[in-house]
């Protein structure tokens, strides 16, 4: 599908959910509306959308520098065999936070529900793996803090899934088979409600041409570790995977869209 059959795609759904809660828990859909709140362009913000960016912060593939970069309307995160993280049993591109101006960001505060649509092309390269793959988290920001949720790829009984996971009770909010996704564009539509002990809740919609892959969600769950939450996008993977499943590859993202419910 076409960057604009994309956009058409989101556009329609997003027109429809302005007035009401679409894909939000029954118990807060009559209130709801979305509110656009970011709104970035790979072709004229490329990295400057973000809030950080962590290409290859261990310094350890100089020549595959950059590893993260825009190209056309896409942001492309490339991730080699050799490259290492700071903690060398795992591998790390990742970008940070919704940037909305050069010194200011979205911050996602509890109590708060939050929105973020896009597309993602995930390569026949890009395979789930034994040990962890993310590709989306939210996590507290600060060095060495634990993921809150995680949209990973993941091997179960040798079959190539995706998933969305609460981290902190090891919570299984919905999982789907991933070769079906690979080597096309796939729409991603996740809302979280940033809420201590019960008081969260999530919800994760997948679409492929224009059809429902699967829509899943969670309530009454912990969704909030401490000072605020922030999302985070590219490949994050352990080199433990036991099924020869680590190869070079990269992941595209584009038509990225963040909406705060008021």
């Amino acid at each position: 599908m076409s960057t604009t059959s994309r956009r058409t795609v989101l556009g329609a759904a997003l027109a429809g959910a302005a007035t009401a809660a679409v894909g939000l828990p029954a118990t807060t859909a009559h209130a709801a509306s979305w509110q656009l709140k970011w709104q970035p362009s790979a072709s004229s913000d490329g990295l400057g959308a973000f809030e950080t960016v962590e290409d290859d912060r261990a310094d350890s593939h100089p020549a595959g520098q950059p590893h993260i970069y825009a190209t056309g309307n896409n942001w492309r995160f490339n991730m080699h065999t050799v490259d290492r993280d700071t903690s060398t049993d795992r591998q790390r591109q990742e970008v940070t936070g919704l940037r909305t101006g050069s010194s200011s960001y979205l911050k996602w505060n509890e109590g708060q529900t939050w929105r973020v649509t896009y597309s993602m092309y995930i390569p026949s390269s890009l395979k789930a793996t034994t040990t962890f793959t993310h590709i989306m988290q939210m996590k507290q920001p600060g060095t060495g803090t634990s993921p809150i949720v995680v949209q990973s790829l993941r091997r179960v009984n040798g079959k190539q899934t995706i998933e969305l996971r609460l981290a902190i009770d090891d919570i299984l909010v919905g999982r789907t088979d991933l070769d079906p996704l690979h080597d096309t564009w796939t729409d991603v539509d996740f809302q979280i409600k940033v809420g201590n002990g019960s008081a969260g809740s999530v919800r994760w919609i997948l679409k492929s041409g224009g059809a429902t892959v699967i829509d899943a969600s969670k309530t009454g769950v912990d969704t909030f570790l401490a000072d605020r939450v922030r999302p985070k996008w590219g490949i994050y993977r352990s080199l433990g995977d036991t099924s020869g499943s680590l190869q070079n590859t990269y992941l595209l993202l584009t038509d990225l869209r963040g909406y705060q419910q008021v």
